[in-house]
């Protein structure tokens, strides 16, 4: 009986008798279960944000390139294991894969529970811990994939729309959860005891001073709450469809393939990793994808075909428009939600100050804003009017919004950029905080509300067999940056030029400006405001 409720041999929900009769409860059910997952996913995947933040407060001994580099791991990872998780519900099966891809978090929330108990645990554990962290960020091709199968193609946007937008909160919910878990003994002796914070810290509750016992650990540790039922309800409630996935094998066949394909990511991830050290950033991240692609094609068995099918959409040049418009919006709002909290402690976090000798130096500002604070109305903001652009879109063309969106990021980037080189260099950095923060919100609604717009356009466009496929790839290649971002604005803070980095991303997004209008505004388009 159990085998026959999880694997659905009949399905065909563009039957409105099917979807009404059959159809609508399960694909309801499904994407219930699916949402929470999916949130618990981004959370994990960009938990190490909140966490370095704190890890500063309390002395662990990183550098502040280094503490970038944790949160720029995890958004390496995330992104590559997104290519093969784009496979794994035609080879696996959509119940078994989310049942495993949300147990497997348990890992990295575990293994960080475990590390963060002491200032003592070498980087190098922390490197691996982000990096298998990025499990949380590869679960998104497969829940997106996965959940596209269960509706009828008038209701995608909807079922689309909402496990993406709803899954997009495990950011905020995250930025909220964990600097409040950490001012107690959520777990008793058995998570172990508190550190005291070296510097003041804050939470939506309230500014916590120095010497307060925190309970950093509980950062990791917490997310178990909520993978051990969604894993259970996964296992129990959702289901394979063998119209999509005809052969999955056994649960434990399909959860080798699974792991196997996971394993490819992580492998090159680690490779990425490694070519970080001797390579340019823009050399080593399109080598980590180009040979995450071989080593997938070099597969045997089922994932041959659908490897090969993934490979025709590159041949049209519309694939590559979108993946960088792609880009300009998930690419920033998930980049700037990793950056955000640490950057606001670094350049906040300290002031200028004349020595006695008649030369500034850099002095810690008593008065900081708390990231911990602060960090997550930019996400929760972009998230949250996620489905207006879309809305939106489907009232005046995907298009024309994304042209909009684009103009108004170019700007924003080009303003935050200076406010923070005023900042930086101010000695009262406190009153440009507002300004800043604002500028943020802007840039994080305008990428929301391009997410919503892209995807409008990708359906349109692509036909049914290339949407699914592209959609895969270009959430793959946006997902770095939450690599890209945190790298770049650490280095430029570093070098005590953060606005280089604004900069930088705003010509970024005067280009998308112009592929867009070309390809998608201009008079004699092939295809015209999709």
């Amino acid at each position: 009986m159990a085998k026959r409720n999880a694997d659905i041999d009949v399905w065909d929900v563009e039957d409105q008798h099917f979807w009404e009769q059959q159809g609508k409860r399960i694909a309801n059910r499904n994407l219930w279960i699916s949402i929470p997952s999916l949130l618990a996913g981004f959370a994990v995947w960009m938990m190490w944000g909140m966490i370095t933040t704190q890890m500063q407060n309390l002395g662990f001994a990183f550098s502040v390139d280094q503490l970038f580099t944790l949160t720029a791991l995890a958004g390496l990872s995330g992104a590559t294991l997104r290519i093969p998780a784009s496979f794994m519900i035609r080879i696996a099966g959509g119940r078994n894969t989310i049942f495993l891809t949300t147990a497997l978090l348990a890992l990295p929330a575990v293994g960080t529970g475990f590390a963060l108990m002491s200032t003592e645990t070498p980087f190098w554990v922390f490197q691996a811990l982000a990096l298998l962290s990025g499990i949380g960020g590869g679960n998104f091709a497969c829940s997106m994939s996965n959940i596209s199968t269960f509706y009828p193609s008038k209701q995608q946007g909807y079922a689309l729309g909402m496990n993406a937008g709803l899954g997009n909160f495990g950011v905020t919910t995250m930025q909220i959860l964990i600097p409040l878990v950490m001012t107690v003994g959520l777990f008793g002796s058995l998570a172990g005891g508190p550190m005291a914070l070296k510097s003041a810290s804050g939470t939506l509750i309230g500014r916590i001073e120095a010497g307060t016992d925190t309970w950093i650990q509980n950062a990791g540790f917490v997310w178990l709450i909520m993978l051990i039922p969604l894993a259970f309800f996964g296992w129990f409630g959702m289901n394979n469809i063998r119209a999509i996935t005809p052969n999955p094998g056994a649960p434990l066949t399909a959860f080798g393939k699974i792991l196997g394909l996971y394993a490819v990511g992580l492998f090159t991830s680690i490779i990425g990793m490694l070519a970080l050290d001797w390579l340019n950033m823009w050399v080593a991240l399109p080598l980590t994808i180009v040979i995450t692609l071989a080593l997938l094609r070099l597969i045997p068995g089922d994932i041959k075909p659908n490897i090969q099918k993934q490979f025709a959409i590159f041949s049209n040049h519309h694939t590559w428009a979108m993946t960088l418009l792609y880009i300009l919006t998930f690419g920033s709002f998930i980049g700037f939600s990793a950056a955000l909290p640490l950057s606001i402690n670094v350049i906040f976090g300290n002031m200028m100050e004349t020595a006695a000798d008649g030369s500034l130096v850099r002095v810690v500002n008593p008065e900081a804003p708390s990231a911990l604070t602060w960090s997550w109305i930019g996400p929760f903001v972009g998230a949250l009017i996620r489905p207006v652009g879309g809305w939106i879109s489907d009232k005046v063309g995907g298009a024309i919004v994304t042209q909009i969106i684009s103009a108004i990021m170019v700007v924003a980037s080009v303003a935050t950029g200076y406010v923070m080189m005023l900042a930086y260099n101010a000695a009262d950095p406190n009153q440009y905080f507002w300004l800043f923060l604002l500028l943020f919100i802007v840039m994080f609604a305008a990428s929301g509300i391009g997410n919503g717009s892209t995807f409008r356009s990708i359906g349109v466009i692509f036909d049914a067999q290339q949407k699914g496929p592209v959609l895969g790839w270009t959430s793959a290649v946006a997902a770095y940056g939450a690599f890209i971002a945190p790298s770049i604005i650490g280095e430029q803070v570093q070098a005590g030029t953060p606005e280089l980095a604004m900069y930088g991303f705003a010509a970024f997004y005067a280009i998308c400006l112009g592929i867009n209008w070309w390809f998608y505004l201009r008079r004699g388009a092939a295809i015209r405001n999709p």
